[in-house]
């Protein structure tokens, strides 16, 4: 407690000297990137004039007070923000801030940065962490917290935090350094938040006209960075073009704003023809940055129509982002969340819900969009099923909207960016409110070696639900829609991806009877080496391993339950493997694993043949094939028998086009 007194004392000590300097600098250079002709400024012009630098920057404090301290926007935050109560995360989140404790990403927890703030910590060698201290996100918190306590503690610590990283962040420090502090991503994040955070802080006793106009200069140089170093493509070019679009809209008194919306707007407009599929997917191929990518597009509106520009987006900007929408729909499960393909993780259903809302209130006149937006309450649940996004690979089958549904989503997509992983084939699959074989997820990004090797750990394809050779990463991962056909009995597709050098995986999953799932899977070309089948079950699905009848099945005590099974009737056999799951960044779990496996030795086709069955009780059921005539896996032609607890139908079809017949 005496070392907090201390520092307390010792930084409102240096703050007071700081901006008692700065005071005394106020000159007419100071109003360089202000348009002293923007109305409501005319009492500063008029005093900037007249060399009375001191009253001009009184009088544009009384500007900036009246125009964001009453009714703070938070609606451009990439993360909504409960300002209805202080929240004890937020406080001790604030709280920490005062002793130079950051949390810079969610999963490390709290870093000591000392008592001289050392910007240039890396404590834990992921990238994340460097670059997410670049992004002050406890400055909000801090913020949130004075304006329920009053106390001017959290006002004047924010005030010394932010001359501290002007000072020891400057741009051209070093090359290390901006690759943190100056990374375009950062940057835009910065401009986003250091709004709001100034409308909470800007009636504080202690915010001086000369600390304003610090913060103008230094935000000014910001914004007029982003331009002209946007990222070359992806979801980060879409960030920074619609923060910089914020930044002329909201802060519109600059020289530079109309310079900053129509930077954005430009870029925009060209990205989403550029980024958006004819599906409607976001090219990345990730369910999270696909729903980032919306909430983008509708900020970057919502802000041209505060600056009266709204006009500048084609009426084609709001289609897109309708089929967007509408394409996120497809691939959510009954409880809100997506399969986590490439780098996603699972989100809470009231931040979907939020979005959704959001994206209801840009398309307010689609039913389907509303349904989601409500929660079920009101517009229309949608009137289809099983769906195809074939320009992203993202197909699902499914016989129902609500949580006591089947639903399989499964990934078979074009090449994609650096979210992407070698996985084309795995999918997720929901049963009854349980998601039975949750996808890999990522762990983290980017960092040293050891992080490295963990990130790479999640991306490897014999850790999703697909076929491997040698346990080796496919090489290429860009599917081919064979087929694909839905009806009321049978779903089925088919696509081939080139795996790997001389050979193709060809993989067919069938829907029937909108209840259970039969795969299969060829390996056609002159590669050999050992072919294998994977599965990834949920953490707490305790499943027995049956290797004498290569089939596995789950024990849940609620009855609901699922059962994988390899039905070929050649030598197949069924190993245990390492599993893991990771739901959020930095955190993982172990998980149950396993993979149907059998050599390749020449250039003749393999097959593997296996059923993916969810039932209800305690015993798995007793299921085998048997082959008719006219059967032939190679050309395509499916003509077998299924007994299913001595219940025998017969199925037919043609997996590469032509008539189907459940």
């Amino acid at each position: 407690m005496i070392r907090f007194k201390a520092k307390i004392f010792f930084c409102a000590f240096l703050l007071s000297g700081t901006l008692a300097k700065a005071q005394s600098n106020i000159s007419k250079e100071s109003f360089d990137l202000i348009n002293l002709g923007y109305p409501g400024l005319e009492q500063v012009k008029k005093a900037v004039e007249a060399g009375q630098y001191e009253e001009a920057g009184k009088v544009l404090l009384r500007y900036y007070r009246n125009k964001l301290g009453a009714k703070p926007d938070l609606s451009n935050l990439e993360t909504p923000i409960d300002t209805d109560k202080l929240a004890p995360k937020t406080k001790e989140t604030a709280d920490n801030a005062l002793k130079h404790l950051f949390k810079t990403q969610e999963s490390y927890g709290y870093f000591d940065f000392g008592q001289d703030i050392n910007w240039q910590l890396w404590p834990v060698k992921d990238n994340e962490v460097r670059w997410q201290l670049h992004r002050v996100k406890w400055w909000m918190p801090m913020a949130i917290t004075y304006r329920y306590t009053h106390n001017e503690q959290y006002a004047k610590e924010w005030m010394l935090q932010f001359e501290d990283w002007m000072k020891k962040n400057p741009q051209g420090l070093s090359a290390d350094n901006d690759k943190y502090a100056w990374r375009p991503l950062e940057v835009s994040d910065r401009i986003q938040s250091l709004i709001p955070t100034l409308s909470f802080f800007i009636n504080s006793p202690n915010f001086t006209p000369a600390f304003l106009l610090t913060f103008l200069k230094s935000y000014g140089q910001q914004a007029d960075y982003l331009p002209k170093n946007y990222a070359a493509e992806g979801n980060h070019r879409l960030f920074e073009a619609q923060r910089t679009l914020f930044a002329g809209a909201s802060l519109p008194e600059f020289k530079n704003a109309p310079a900053w919306r129509k930077s954005g707007i430009d870029v925009l407009n060209a990205e989403i023809k550029k980024q958006v599929l004819a599906d409607g997917v976001q090219y990345e191929l990730s369910p999270v940055y696909h729903a980032a990518a919306i909430d983008i597009f509708i900020k970057a509106y919502q802000g041209a129509q505060k600056a009266g520009v709204a006009g500048e987006f084609p009426a084609s900007y709001k289609q897109t982002i309708e089929k967007m929408a509408m394409a996120f729909i497809n691939i959510t499960f009954p409880n809100y969340n997506q399969p986590m393909f490439g780098d996603s993780w699972i989100r809470e259903k009231k931040l979907r819900l939020k979005q959704f809302q959001s994206w209801a209130a840009m398309i307010p006149e689609n039913p389907f969009i509303q349904y989601f937006a409500s929660d079920g309450q009101a517009g229309k649940k949608p009137n289809w099923l099983s769906n195809a996004l074939s320009n992203a690979g993202f197909y699902t089958f499914r016989n129902g909207w609500d949580s006591t549904s089947t639903i399989l989503m499964l990934k078979a997509s074009p090449p994609a960016e650096f979210h992407a992983q070698p996985d084309n084939g795995t999918f997720e699959l929901w049963v009854n409110g349980r998601n039975f074989t949750p996808d890999a997820g990522c762990f983290v990004y980017s960092g040293d070696a050891e992080i490295m090797k963990q990130r790479n750990w999640y991306r490897q394809t014999r850790v999703h639900s697909t076929l491997t050779l040698d346990n080796q990463n496919m090489l290429i991962t860009n599917a081919l829609q064979n087929k694909w056909q839905s009806s009321k009995n049978l779903d089925i597709l088919t696509f081939t991806n080139p795996s790997y050098k001389n050979l193709d995986h060809r993989r067919t999953v069938m829907f029937i009877d909108q209840k259970y799932f039969l795969v299969f899977d060829e390996a056609l070309g002159t590669a050999t080496g050992n072919l294998g089948v994977h599965f990834q079950l949920k953490e707490d699905s305790k499943p027995v391993f049956d290797e004498a009848n290569n089939k596995v099945f789950t024990t849940y005590t609620d009855g609901n339950n699922l059962l994988i099974q390899s039905l070929n009737t050649d030598k197949i056999t069924l190993h245990e493997e390492d599993g893991k799951v990771s739901y959020e960044y930095g955190k993982e779990m172990k998980r149950p694993a396993f993979v149907f496996e059998k050599p390749k030795s020449d250039d003749k086709t393999q097959q593997f043949i296996s059923i993916v069955y969810p039932y209800n009780g305690s015993k798995a059921p007793e299921i085998k094939i048997k082959e008719n005539a006219g059967n032939d896996y190679i050309n395509g032609n499916i003509n077998i028998s299924v007994s299913i607890n001595g219940k025998t139908s017969v199925l037919k079809a043609k997996l590469n086009g032509g008539n189907t017949t459940p």
